[in-house]
């Protein structure tokens, strides 16, 4: 799964998470594999790295379910390449989905006292 998956927790949240954070990065608009792969690095300061073996099953189940689409992208001198766009109802499962992890969140923090900018003690 990634950096920080080696930590059966962390391997846990990260499993249960992994369409989120997918919908996320094509709610920015329509993208290959490899640069979702890059995009998540960058955005979580490489704290959460999606492999090969996890992205692209999760890229099918996700086009399976009709929350993304994709397209061949054939240009010049590369390698074809498969594309993927959020759909409508890919955008309404990615609000749903961040309602629920708000709302968890929300939850965890004021059990736990601690706020996301909280560093570790």
């Amino acid at each position: 799964m990634g950096a920080n998956a080696t930590n059966p927790m962390t391997a846990n949240l990260l499993r249960g998470n992994t369409a989120i954070i997918v919908l996320s990065v094509l709610r920015d608009g329509p993208t290959h594999g490899y640069a979702i792969a890059s995009e998540i690095l960058v955005r979580t300061q490489h704290a959460i790295e999606l492999k090969q073996g996890t992205l692209y099953p999760l890229l099918h189940e996700l086009e399976k379910d009709g929350f993304i689409s994709s397209d061949w992208e054939i240009l010049p001198g590369e390698r074809p390449r498969r594309v993927y766009t959020l759909t409508e109802s890919g955008s309404t499962e990615l609000e749903r989905r961040l309602n629920t992890w708000r709302d968890f969140s929300t939850a965890m923090f004021r059990l736990t006292g601690v706020k996301a900018d909280d560093s570790a003690r």
